[in-house]
């Protein structure tokens, strides 16, 4: 029969030091970890920022080549019309 002694159950555990080190270690892997997480979501909010802008400056670019065009078209008639007329 072993007969388990205190002293050998102590040599099984680290030192402080080391102790403090491993926690140490935990701890700056884990605020490395909510970092990262944190700079995913906020790159993400930009990446859907950006593509909402690029969106809106898309429909606002179309809308004024349409406005432009059909104001060009309207002036293009009214100007046919004009010319038509003066050659009658």
């Amino acid at each position: 029969m072993t007969t388990v002694h205190q002293d050998d159950e102590r040599n099984d555990m680290p030192e402080d030091g080391e102790m403090m080190d491993r926690i140490h270690k935990l701890e700056v892997a884990q605020a490395t970890q909510v970092a990262a997480a944190a700079g995913t979501e906020a790159t993400l909010a930009a990446t859907q920022a950006g593509a909402t802008a690029t969106t809106a400056a898309s429909v606002a670019g179309l809308a004024a080549a349409v406005a432009s065009g059909a104001g060009g078209f309207i002036v293009g008639i009214f100007l046919g019309m004009g010319i038509a007329k003066a050659k009658a």
